[in-house]
């Protein structure tokens, strides 16, 4: 089965019940980080509102707070809501307001699942291939969420590198970890002490890591750190070389940590989601609660033009587990997983986008 770019069905809002409706209901917020009583929270299907006479589809980011803002809606995380902000309520529903577009899209439909899960491995590849290439023609985004568990291999790195090379990556999300050992492969051959190419542990190498991230914080930052020449490769040096953003969201458990990552949740989860709002593709390798929160950041529909087309999420990891949280998150709406290690995955993607006969369609 090849691919195929689902094509967006229109809501037909000339029925009566829509083009008599009022405007959408709002109320104000009475203090700052609380939204008022009865708010709506968007969900992850496109979302039509009704506002002076005229009817909306702005680009949500799923679980966040619409919010009228002159002749917009913007969305906002519940805590960053402010005293006097115009929130949409819930009840707008109710007066056929707001309306949420649950098939927005032509393979919605129990068909395409039976299609999906009927794919064979090398089908999804193919896919995924095809969709990233249309992707890069349209000079669209694409996001990719990394764990650890990527940089600890030394063919990875290399694919990883060679696909922010040929533009395949357009932003880096990850937390301390994964730059950490990404740049100690760099600097030092190994990845929490073990050696990259080989996996043989190294003599003291459990102090490779601590050494990466003092010689980082003793230069400034992760940028100074790459420009001193210490850094032979790896992906972090092929992101910064290129401009590629990079967000770094830590956790309680950081070494160091390097300097950039963001320590604060709150900001981490902004510029996360910065990073997500204009996002074509997101990819997640390896990293549960990263993608997790990715892809509750995440907007489910893009415009491009005069067409709209819908973001996938594509998750990598050798649990279904992780895989199926994920799909939970989105309502399994463009949500496709292989369930593998991110090593083949990498590796099998990078030779089959590394085919240029293959173009997209």
């Amino acid at each position: 089965m090849s691919f195929k770019m689902p094509v967006y069905l229109e809501p037909d809002l000339d029925q009566a019940e829509f083009k008599n409706a009022p405007d959408i209901k709002t109320a104000l917020a009475q203090k700052d980080g609380v939204p008022p009583k009865g708010f709506h929270l968007s969900t992850v299907y496109p979302e039509y509102y009704k506002l002076n006479g005229k009817w909306l589809l702005p680009i949500n980011i799923p679980y966040t707070c619409p919010v009228i803002k002159g002749d917009k809606i913007i969305f906002k995380e519940p805590d960053l809501i402010q005293k006097n902000d115009e929130c949409v309520l819930e009840e707008s529903i109710l007066t056929n307001a707001l309306y949420i577009h649950k098939d927005a899209f032509e393979n919605q439909a129990a068909k395409y699942k039976l299609l999906h899960y009927e794919q064979s491995e090398s089908e999804k590849y193919d896919d995924l291939a095809k969709l990233m290439r249309l992707i890069k023609s349209q000079g669209a985004k694409i996001t990719w969420v990394m764990g650890p568990a990527v940089v600890f291999n030394y063919d990875t790195r290399e694919a990883l590198q060679e696909l922010i090379q040929m533009g395949y990556v357009n932003a880096l999300l990850a937390g301390n970890a994964l730059a950490t050992h990404d740049l100690e492969g760099g600097y030092l051959k190994t990845a929490l002490g073990q050696d990259i190419y080989t996996q043989i542990s190294q003599p003291n190498g459990h102090y490779n890591h601590l050494d990466t991230i003092n010689e980082a914080r003793r230069l400034g930052s992760i940028k100074e750190f790459i420009n001193s020449g210490e850094i032979e490769d790896g992906i972090i040096k092929e992101c910064v070389n290129k401009g590629i953003p990079i967000v770094l969201a830590g956790s309680i458990r950081d070494d160091g940590p390097l300097p950039s990552v963001y320590s604060n949740i709150d900001e981490g989860l902004e510029n996360m989601e910065s990073q997500l709002k204009d996002s074509a593709l997101v990819i997640n390798l390896a990293t549960m609660l990263h993608s997790v929160s990715a892809a509750s950041m995440t907007p489910t529909f893009r415009k491009f033009e005069e067409d709209i087309y819908p973001v996938y999420v594509y998750t990598v990891d050798i649990t279904e587990y992780a895989v199926g949280t994920v799909s939970k998150v989105r309502a399994d709406l463009f949500t496709e997983h292989f369930i593998t290690n991110v090593q083949d995955f990498v590796f099998n993607l990078t030779k089959l986008l590394k085919d240029t006969t293959k173009e997209a369609k």
